[in-house]
């Protein structure tokens, strides 16, 4: 029996407000065959400074990360962590919220998250949706993107095994 938690897949969704505001919620899934995070819950201490030192890892992570709108460096911050199972204590996923906000302009706007380069040990998807007065342009991901036929959301799915990283950027207009 495995003793550390395998992640599975993951999900990102991203949500972007006329504020410039974005909020980031990502779900990891995990195949969890020692029960781990089950177990943590019989004991409340153990069980928060778990959540605490998910946030502070997460963190780490982000910081590594340089995000941009237009231009302008908008760092990601942890806003919350969360520890559910998906109906068998074998199953928990860990749910990040995460926000950043940067200045949305008139006309075309750019997000880019420069990062480092890695192979995507595991599956996962990622939707963005945009203001309601916004339409996507044009991204570079690395990976091929559908654009929803709103035009406000796009979705991608990496698997693995793919090179992932260097520099994503979404070009969206402004109305």
């Amino acid at each position: 029996m495995s003793r550390e938690p395998k992640p599975l897949y993951a999900h990102g969704f991203f949500t972007m407000h006329e504020t410039g505001l974005v909020d980031q919620i990502v779900v990891f899934d995990y195949l969890d065959e020692s029960r781990y995070y089950w177990n943590l819950k019989r004991d409340k201490d153990k069980f928060e400074r778990e959540i605490r030192m998910l946030a502070d890892n997460m963190q780490y992570y982000l910081d590594q990360e340089k995000v941009l709108i237009n231009g302008v460096e908008a760092p990601p911050r942890v806003v919350d962590v969360e520890i559910g199972f998906r109906g068998k204590p074998e199953l928990p996923y860990i749910l990040f919220l995460i926000e950043f906000k940067g200045e949305l302009k008139k006309g075309m706007n750019l997000y880019e998250n420069i990062y480092e380069e890695e192979i995507a040990e595991y599956e996962y998807i990622v939707l963005w949706n945009l203001p309601e007065n916004a339409k996507f342009v044009k991204a570079e991901l690395g990976v091929p993107y559908r654009v929803e036929p709103n035009g406000r959301s796009i979705f991608f799915r990496v698997k693995p095994g793919v090179k992932v990283g260097g520099r994503e950027a979404i070009y969206f207009r402004i109305e």
